[in-house]
């Protein structure tokens, strides 16, 4: 087992009830996985396998905390999360930590997380529709063929910022102000914020 001797450093310095606490994840994380490397980061101990993340530990004036680093494919939200950083919330004795078996248990399962590969990549949320184009707007178009063909031409998300500025208009005269300048500057090929794409 390495240590690292500023972790030593990092535990010696903290409070009587975080002393013990910080030892035990140490030497539990140690014990179920062999391989982990020691290190600081942002100021705390944190632990890699692999060259990745697996966990890291702090403690604080009144308390501890732990989490592992992909801790959703590990522990999944756990509620505890909210009252603390990490998955374990507000730790204050060993008691408040699962015991070394379940412990080991779960920093097998998030080295084995890392072994498994890169995290899972969020869907992405489907395009939003295109915006459907109000009366007013569509009449002045219409009497523009410029600006309508260059309306037409746009993509969606152009058409919605033209769309959602004329319709956010709080007054009929500020409305119909924004329709005469959408259809003037579609007419001269300009997107909505056209003064800003070349900042």
């Amino acid at each position: 087992m390495t240590q690292d001797p500023r972790i030593d450093a990092y535990i010696a310095a903290k409070p009587d009830f975080a002393r013990p606490i910080l030892q035990y994840l140490r030497e539990a994380i140690h014990a179920a996985c062999p391989e982990v490397e020691e290190t600081i980061k942002w100021g705390m101990p944190n632990f890699t396998y692999k060259g990745q993340i697996l966990a890291n530990m702090a403690a604080f004036k009144a308390h501890a905390a732990f989490g592992f680093w992909r801790s959703s494919e590990v522990v999944g939200k756990t509620g505890a999360e909210h009252d603390a950083m990490g998955q374990f919330g507000r730790i204050e004795s060993l008691d408040d930590l699962p015991d070394a078996a379940t412990l080991g248990g779960l920093i097998r399962k998030a080295a084995a997380v890392l072994d498994a590969g890169r995290a899972p990549r969020k869907p992405k949320n489907p395009p939003k529709p295109a915006p459907e184009t109000p009366d007013d707007l569509r009449a002045a178009l219409v009497s523009s063929p410029a600006a309508s063909a260059t309306f037409d031409s746009f993509p969606p998300s152009c058409r919605r910022e033209y769309v959602e500025w004329v319709v956010e208009a709080k007054r009929p005269e500020t409305r119909a102000k924004r329709v005469a300048q959408a259809v003037e500057w579609m007419a001269e090929g300009k997107r909505r914020n056209w003064k800003y794409e070349n900042c």
